[in-house]
């Protein structure tokens, strides 16, 4: 096991999904060194991908010099901003969040960091995930989420965030968080979410829905933890469990679960910036018993550089199994990382496996 943020633990097969995935939240806190060349890399490094056997993982970079590997020319991993266009992209996000409250070009922006709209364009959506816009919008959103959960009224709120209407934020609300900004202000009250507990072969499996839909399916050891994690982020939510009103919602997942059903359609209430919602819907389109790279995820929908905001998209998803993030896998077919463990993931595709072979034998 390797060790970061503290107490935090990786596998040696999450470590190395997140250097497939390019995983640029685990820079500085994740490092791995190739034996064939001598070097050490952070994990969002744009070399090509080594051979997993040439591969050993470190902790810190004094660590990795310890043992002999010496710095990467072109991730940089000892500095804090790594490459020249990764520090100007920082500059990018940082104008950005200065200037929530005005409508910034491509060619302002541009200017103000020494790159041109078009590479700017390209080179922050390869590493952002969004475009320069797309990112602002989505920092509106959190300002606003922030100032409302810190106590302010609704119309402060929206305009310190830097909305020029109050109907733009209630239209960015509504998107990305499912409810108006008063509602969230009160921590989700008024919004009834209800939820059943399961105890199935992969473990205990809660679903929670609104009224517009599934809005979670998780999966765990624990089942007070998975109830605490879904009243984590709306305290004040009409939230209850109804095993008795479950099941139109819950079914489904059952079923899919159990292998009584081909595949698992439910409605969904899924709530994330635009690129989250590309990357989910792009999920469900894979077929049961397949499984596609973050690569080919990130082509699928047009944005083929982006592969490393797939596997972030990835990792938040709350939807587990309707939103099957478990199909996603590494270039060489390795498993990569999955928020609820690379065992339960080895499984679920396991069975996935045998129920597309079930499928074919029946209409043999």
């Amino acid at each position: 096991m390797i060790r970061v943020e503290g107490s935090r633990e990786l596998s040696e097969d999450d470590a190395w999904g997140a250097v497939l995935a390019r995983d640029r939240a685990l820079d500085g806190l994740l490092f791995y060194g190739v034996r064939t060349t001598g070097v050490y890399c952070r994990p969002s490094c744009p070399s090509r991908r080594p051979r997993r056997e040439n591969v050993e993982f470190f902790e810190s970079a004094d660590q990795a010099e310890a043992e002999g590997y010496r710095p990467c020319h072109r991730c940089h991993p000892r500095s804090p901003w790594g490459t020249p266009t990764e520090r100007r992209l920082r500059r990018a996000m940082e104008y950005l969040d200065a200037h929530l409250d005005e409508r910034v070009t491509l060619e302002r922006l541009g200017r103000a960091v020494g790159l041109s709209p078009f590479h700017l364009q390209r080179a922050f959506k390869e590493a952002v995930g969004l475009s320069p816009r797309e990112y602002q919008d989505a920092r509106r959103l959190e300002a606003m989420k922030e100032r409302l959960r810190n106590g302010e009224d609704v119309g402060r709120a929206v305009w310190s965030a830097g909305y020029g209407s109050v109907r733009g934020a209630y239209d960015s609300a509504a998107a990305g968080l499912g409810m108006t900004p008063g509602q969230y202000r009160n921590g989700g009250e008024g919004v009834p979410i209800r939820y059943s507990l399961h105890e199935t072969r992969f473990g205990h499996l809660i679903v929670a829905w609104t009224p517009k839909g599934v809005c979670a399916v998780m999966l765990g050891d624990d089942p007070d933890r998975l109830v605490a994690e879904l009243q984590a982020e709306f305290s004040s939510a009409e939230l209850a469990r109804d095993d008795a009103g479950a099941a139109d919602w819950v079914r489904p997942v059952l079923e899919y679960v159990e292998g009584t059903a081909p595949g698992l359609v439910v409605p969904l209430d899924l709530r994330g910036s635009n690129f989250q919602l590309r990357v989910w819907n792009a999920l469900r389109e894979i077929p049961i018993g397949e499984v596609r790279s973050y690569k080919e995820v990130a082509e699928s929908i047009g944005a083929p550089r982006s592969y490393r905001a797939v596997a972030r998209a990835c990792a938040t998803n709350r939807v587990a199994l309707a939103v099957p993030c478990h199909r996603v896998v590494g270039s060489d077919g390795s498993l990569g990382g999955y928020r609820w463990g690379t065992e339960r993931k080895r499984r679920l595709l396991e069975h996935e496996h045998r129920l597309r072979r079930q499928g074919a034998g029946e209409q043999s």
